[in-house]
């Protein structure tokens, strides 16, 4: 394994008050070590490359999901030390989003970035040039071709980050000239692809980026909801984590209450990947994405009725549209991930982002207790 694309080998983890730097001490000198049996502190701090090239304390980055990730939970996540990405969805092509001016205005107290669909973006170009005037950190592109808008970013100073859903697109990613790969794995909440899951994808991604650009930093996404799941990415490969379900049910998130109401308590069973609602409200996503949220009596209704659901292509467009005026959770989707098992609660952005540091940190260090032994 190269220390120069494994994250975990060249992560310092460092609390206030003194550093500690991983090894693999012996077995008998762990069962006589009980420096790490305190409670995690929220002031440690995991320096991978991620922190370093981004210039934040926690390699921790907010999913930017449309509609839900605002200026507001965009900043509350940098203010914590992580990154803040706002939304900007379908670049103003599909009706229903918060005002992105309005959303980038709010999240300028601190570094942030801005995401955008791409293959949606490719039909309203000039909404990246407004958004780049507000100077974002990053811009975050996902589903399409990076490619036609990496000139533009890179011109305004901003660093280009592409998640993709299959290694047959890193490639891509690549040409763009990203400065950060995520790979996204069919667990993750809303949009996604059936094909690959987050465990076997992160390390093979971190062997293709090994031998073609070892610069470029990975993230891994899909099912990352507290600090075990962002300590297993760093073991995995990963330079870093994309959290999307757990920051979904922050404070400050703009996601209603009813449907975090409706997602705590629930389990990771509880959710579908499926393209009918995308075809069924009219909104012509690329056919190899589907759409992950909880089951509802639409789902029900709908279950095993892809082929017919995408004949009738936008039928319930209109039908949706009141269904979320009156807060319809039979009908619209609450997005979320299989993370969802993993929320017992909403509490504010920062103390998730320092807690999951915290644990992560705390797993990491620990993980030395484990004891080996060899055959003499």
């Amino acid at each position: 394994m190269d220390a120069t694309r494994r994250g975990f080998l060249t992560t310092a983890v460092t609390a206030v008050g003194g550093a500690v730097t991983h090894n693999l001490a012996s077995p008998d000198d762990r069962e006589n070590d009980h420096s790490h049996d305190s409670v995690p502190s929220e002031d440690t701090i995991i320096s991978t490359r991620l922190t370093e090239h981004l210039g934040i304390r926690h390699p921790i980055i907010c999913a930017p999901m449309a509609p839900v990730a605002g200026g507001a939970l965009a900043a509350a996540v940098s203010r914590a030390g992580g990154l803040g990405i706002v939304a900007g969805g379908y670049a103003g092509t599909v009706s229903g989003g918060p005002d992105l001016e309005i959303e980038l205005a709010r999240a300028k107290s601190g570094k942030f970035g801005v995401g955008f669909i791409t293959w949606a973006l490719a039909q309203a170009p000039k909404m990246l040039t407004k958004a780049l005037q507000h100077s974002p950190f990053c811009v975050f592109l996902s589903f399409g071709d990076p490619r036609p808008f990496a000139a533009e970013i890179r011109d305004a100073g901003a660093a280009l980050i592409c998640q993709v859903q299959f290694l047959s697109q890193v490639g891509m990613a690549l040409e763009a000239g990203a400065a950060a790969v995520v790979v996204q794995g069919n667990e993750a909440g809303g949009h996604g692809a059936t094909d690959r899951s987050t465990f076997p994808f992160v390390p093979e991604a971190a062997d293709y980026l090994k031998q073609r650009s070892p610069k470029t930093l990975l993230i891994a996404a899909g099912g990352v909801a507290d600090g075990r799941g962002l300590a297993a990415a760093l073991m995995l490969g990963a330079d870093g984590v994309l959290v999307g379900t757990r920051l979904w049910a922050s404070a400050e998130a703009l996601t209603p209450k009813a449907h975090t109401d409706k997602a705590i308590g629930k389990t990771g069973d509880s959710t579908v990947r499926t393209k009918v609602l995308d075809a069924l409200r009219g909104i012509p996503w690329p056919r190899e994405y589907s759409f992950r949220f909880l089951k509802n009596k639409l789902t029900d209704e709908w279950a095993d009725r892809e082929a017919e659901a995408f004949r009738a292509f936008g039928t319930l467009s209109e039908k949706y549209a009141q269904a979320r005026a009156q807060n319809d959770l039979d009908t619209v989707a609450v997005t979320c991930g299989e993370a969802v098992g993993l929320l017992r609660d909403r509490p504010s952005a920062e103390s998730i982002v320092k807690s999951m540091a915290a644990q992560a940190a705390d797993l990491l260090r620990n993980g030395g207790k484990l004891k080996f032994t060899s055959r003499s």
